[in-house]
């Protein structure tokens, strides 16, 4: 069975014991969530919309953090720059169960 989930503003492509990263989460490692459903499809059928009632139960693995991006600003023959970066946390889950 396959499903599509939205966390967050973006979808994702699910399919039973798929680990994936998606954007941060609240809980700890071991904590159980359940995530919203737009599409389910499996057995021949396909549900979409109000029409689904397949539920999508996941596990959180850990928090961890994406490689760092560097935001570089400079303006040429004036002595100007700035340098700033970040990492963007993520959450890595693990889909245990499509119903």
């Amino acid at each position: 069975m396959i499903a599509v989930i939205k966390i967050a503003g973006q979808q994702f492509k699910v399919e039973k014991d798929q680990t994936l990263f998606v954007p941060r989460l609240e809980g700890n490692a071991g904590d159980k969530v359940e995530l919203e459903v737009l599409l389910a499809h499996g057995d021949g059928k396909l549900s979409v919309g109000d029409s689904v009632k397949t539920k999508v139960g996941a596990e959180i693995v850990g928090q961890v953090k994406g490689d760092t991006v560097i935001a570089y600003k400079q303006k040429r023959r004036k002595g100007f720059h700035k340098k700033k970066g970040h990492r963007t946390a993520y959450t890595k889950i693990k889909v245990t169960s499509i119903a």
